[in-house]
């Protein structure tokens, strides 16, 4: 795929774009689908879609119980590939894959990106690989088009960021507090553009906020402070597996988004 394909999804909406997580597999792999299906239908601009891990130190307790039930389901690394596959076959919109290294050095890196690639994910983010061990990771992604993802936080130095800005592609994922994912947290405009002022410095990549985004009030706040894309995960995965709540909460965020941009 494409790795501009964030960049375009933004000329073509003409403003920020709303990416909904869920993770694959959760509870069940029909049901995942039907999730999937529900965010797409229901104003995702692009998807960010996690593989189930036993220990994913990002996320907080409610993905965490996602990948518990996923994986509790049996769900298997070929089952998300699966997914993504039929996924891709419903849609032309970006497909982000958030995935921790233990993962992909199972697969080996080079099958993992080349299943990537096969199943039309555009981007991958390894949630837990530091810059300085990335080397090779990046350059079997590039190899298969796949976008490499990096995360920024406002305790990146700037030497840090410009080795970032240099190697990512997609999009930067601007991390909007410290800590872990799905606790409520309200967005202080005046720090997340401080953030994106830096960051944009050195790239002219998409900057997508992430981490607390929980209410259109949050994505509203986001979007004043000039990001590029909010990404949304644990408020949406609090509603799995009812399909009709995840629609209804998918549809508000993403008015909300389209409203303040």
């Amino acid at each position: 795929m494409n790795p501009k394909l964030y960049a375009s999804a933004i000329e073509k909406k003409k403003g920020p774009i709303f990416i909904p997580f869920t993770v694959l597999g959760d509870p069940d792999k029909k049901t995942s689908l039907s999730i999937i299906q529900a965010l797409i239908e229901n104003g995702a601009d692009s998807l960010e879609l996690g593989l189930p891990f036993s220990d994913p130190p990002a996320d907080g307790p409610v993905i965490q119980a996602a990948d518990t039930r996923a994986l509790a389901a049996g769900i298997t690394v070929d089952d998300c590939f699966d997914l993504l596959t039929s996924t891709r076959s419903m849609t032309d919109i970006p497909i982000g894959l958030l995935v921790y290294f233990n993962l992909v050095l199972q697969r080996g890196i080079d099958k993992f990106y080349k299943d990537c690639a096969e199943s039309g994910v555009t981007s991958v983010l390894v949630a837990d690989i530091p810059l300085e061990h990335s080397e090779e990771v990046i350059s079997i992604a590039k190899k298969y088009g796949i976008a490499p993802v990096f995360i920024i936080s406002e305790l990146t130095s700037e030497e840090r960021m410009q080795k970032i800005a240099a190697i990512a592609e997609g999009y930067l994922y601007v991390v909007s507090y410290l800590g872990v994912t799905g606790v409520e947290e309200s967005v202080l405009e005046e720090k997340i553009s401080a953030i994106l002022a830096r960051a944009r410095k050195y790239t002219d990549l998409p900057l997508c906020i992430g981490f607390g985004i929980s209410s259109p009030e949050s994505a509203t706040s986001a979007i004043k402070a000039g990001v590029d894309g909010v990404i949304v995960g644990s408020r949406i995965v609090r509603e799995v597996p009812n399909i009709e709540n995840v629609a209804t909460i998918c549809r508000e965020l993403s008015e909300a988004v389209r409203n303040a941009a």
